[in-house]
């Protein structure tokens, strides 16, 4: 984890935001979406209008027979605010002997504090790589694999991918990063536009999308 800069980092919570007022849009039929985390609403398959657009142009720039696939979008605060707590109670379980601060940083490496969190901006989208009959393609773990049960493959630089694995990463990032978005390092599928960790990242002095309520 040396040199990643974890999304609670103070550096990432104190950038100030300055909301565009940009609508956050169903984007199924515009881009692939699968539906393994469908919640009844249809809140995963919805993103800020700017992120879609470059999703899309990143879709463009993919080699023939590649496409991309959308797991989740925009998340509510509540679902936000559940999924950290669980998952800080699990490392609790485990690791007995973390403070506070050991574990909320731990925490962050998979899924973020709920003030800083860019998937309830519609900011952020989990997502992978299909064939254009929708098989999805090796990226060394599943989305959304946890450090612990990935051993630390989720990490987007991780050691000892196989080559397939490793070439689908890289062809992802070579799609995503022209379009604009910035990539947090602990989950290669995790990738945004306009929150404060792509402020931190690309240098913007605001973030351009905050928390939102559909």
């Amino acid at each position: 984890m040396r040199g990643i800069v974890l999304i609670s980092d103070p550096r990432v919570v104190s950038i100030p935001v300055e909301e565009s007022g940009e609508p956050l849009v169903d984007i199924r039929g515009r881009l692939r979406v699968d539906d393994r985390l469908a919640d009844p609403e249809g809140a995963y398959a919805h993103l800020r209008e700017g992120l879609l657009t470059r999703l899309e142009a990143a879709q463009d720039q993919l080699p023939g027979g590649y496409r991309l696939m959308v797991v989740e979008g925009y998340r509510p605060v509540a679902t936000q605010r559940q999924i950290f707590d669980d998952y800080s109670a699990s490392l609790r379980e485990e690791f007995p002997g973390m403070s506070p601060e050991e574990l909320r940083s731990a925490a962050s490496r998979y899924v973020s504090p709920v003030e800083v969190a860019p998937h309830t901006a519609g900011a952020a989208v989990d997502l992978t790589l299909c064939t254009e009959d929708g098989a999805e393609l090796d990226m060394g773990t599943p989305v959304n694999a946890t450090p612990e049960q990935s051993g630390g493959a989720c990490y987007t630089a991780a050691p000892g991918l196989s080559t397939e694995a490793r070439h689908h990463r890289k062809l992802l990032a070579a799609a995503l990063e022209p379009a604009g978005l910035v990539n947090y390092p602990t989950e290669w599928w995790h990738w945004s536009y306009g929150d404060r960790y792509w402020a931190l990242v690309t240098g913007a002095s605001v973030a351009r999308y905050g928390p939102r309520e559909p």
